[in-house]
């Protein structure tokens, strides 16, 4: 009890495992109707499957309160303090600067932030498991992986980029998807799907708390901006740049497999 008494709040955690019980729920009913009720069969291997539903709710509780004990809060701390002026100037300024030049720190960090966190991202782990699988090893799983976190990577210090200088959202998301757009009409067919789905597998567990926690961060630090209009959308570029660079990578390799049978 003294171990969970110093690092758990055991109320909060009680109210947030309570709060995952609730959200899962209907995913069981509606399990078990439709294992019951319309293809009338009894559930294999009920032990192992309601086992399963108990790690599930555990592991989401816990990864819950750990988001809102750290991610979010080291997210927005260190979008505060590569933003002061005091570090930004080396300590000869307290004026927030109005030169993005000023900010590559808070930049790199962006850009190294969104890519560990698409290389540890559970779910393209097991999409690019699968690919490698059903390709039958044509398709690399760290090949796909780095494609995926150089993406992240861009898409994240674009958001950073937009949330310093102010830019529109709206033009970045429509630019990146012009490119997209073209980029169908030239890469093999068979990669398009899971380039598409590459964008959408990147913004999950991992990635999506530490890049809305650096959003906020930045927004609630730099003048002039809005946490709300401006804190959110680093989630959208950085899901749409993975889509980019995979096709890329895709193109790459084709013309690479072809430079090798020329020659």
């Amino acid at each position: 009890m003294d171990f969970f008494k110093i690092f758990f709040d055991t109320q909060t955690l009680l109210d947030t495992l309570l709060g995952t019980i609730w959200d899962v729920l209907p995913i069981a009913v509606l399990i078990l109707v439709f294992q019951y009720l319309v293809i009338r069969r009894p559930l294999p291997h009920p032990r192992k499957i309601l086992l399963g539903f108990i790690y599930v709710l555990l592991g989401l509780a816990f990864f819950l309160e750990g988001l809102e004990m750290a991610l979010f809060p080291l997210g927005k701390l260190m979008a505060q303090q590569l933003s002061d002026p005091a570090f930004i100037s080396g300590g000869t300024s307290t004026t927030p600067s109005e030169l993005w030049t000023d900010y590559i720190w808070l930049l790199l960090f962006g850009a190294s932030i969104g890519c560990a966190s698409a290389l540890a991202e559970p779910a393209l782990i097991a999409v690019a498991t699968k690919a490698n699988q059903v390709s039958g090893g044509a398709i690399s799983s760290w090949g796909l992986r780095i494609a995926v976190a150089i993406g992240a990577a861009m898409g994240a210090t674009v958001g950073v980029l937009r949330i310093i200088t102010g830019i529109p959202l709206h033009y970045l998301v429509i630019g990146a998807y012009v490119v997209v757009i073209i980029q169908t009409f030239f890469v093999p067919r068979l990669i398009i799907p899971l380039a598409y789905d590459s964008g959408g597998v990147t913004t999950s567990t991992v990635t999506v708390p530490v890049i809305t926690a650096l959003g906020l961060g930045l927004a609630s630090t730099i003048p002039g901006r809005n946490p709300l209009m401006d804190g959110f959308g680093m989630i959208a570029t950085t899901c749409l740049f993975p889509i980019i660079t995979v096709m890329a990578y895709a193109q790459f390799s084709q013309w690479w497999s072809q430079r090798a049978n020329n020659a």
